[in-house]
């Protein structure tokens, strides 16, 4: 096991299932034998607001906050949620983002307009960058609120961690009456990557 400490970024707005994720991502890497520090950030998270969590592993983890500029993934719920996380990751990070638009207060004012093309504002930074359409494939396994479920089978493929630990934390995490649905559309993410 290397010193090095792997940072994830995990961003989007309230009621997306962030938190769970996150839960799940932590589970995992514990599972796997490694030092875990997890932090979370709520802006009005009831209300749709901002909510960003850190995630950080490795063989000794000091601090739960990933440092600016030193992302390695970024794992976005939403689009202008994740190019607005763009400043926290390294040259050279990953970016999983969920193809989905939740305009702010401001913008549905018509305050502010939602930003043009993101997808491919966030490409054109970082080329290692997937956009999946997950309410779409969440729909497919079962359950439209197993998006969170599909963005981190995606996420999976690019960590170093065996699928076998990534199941047992779904097990131990998601409700058993929400756990099959959670299964397939963690199957589904991992294909895409």
């Amino acid at each position: 096991m290397s010193d090095k400490v792997t940072n994830i970024l995990l961003v989007g707005v309230g009621g997306q299932g962030i938190l769970l994720a996150a839960e799940i991502l932590s589970e995992t890497c514990m599972l796997a034998g490694f030092d875990v520090k997890k932090s979370e950030i709520h802006g009005m998270s009831q209300r749709g607001g901002s909510v960003v969590s850190h995630v950080r592993y490795g063989k000794e983890v000091f601090s739960p906050i990933v440092p600016e500029g030193e992302g390695d993934i970024l794992f976005g719920f939403e689009l202008m949620e994740s190019y607005r996380s763009l400043p926290l990751l390294r040259e050279g990070a990953t970016v999983i983002a969920n193809d989905l638009c939740i305009p702010p207060p401001s913008v549905l004012m018509g305050q502010e307009t939602y930003p043009a093309d993101l997808p491919g504002k966030i490409a054109l930074r970082f080329p290692d960058f997937i956009l999946v359409d997950g309410q779409k494939l969440a729909i497919e396994a079962g359950n439209a609120r197993a998006a969170n479920t599909v963005l981190l089978g995606a996420v999976s493929k690019r960590m170093q961690i065996e699928e076998q630990y990534w199941l047992e934390a779904i097990e131990r995490m998601v409700p058993k009456k929400a756990l099959a649905v959670n299964l397939k559309a963690f199957e589904v993410g991992r294909s895409l990557a």
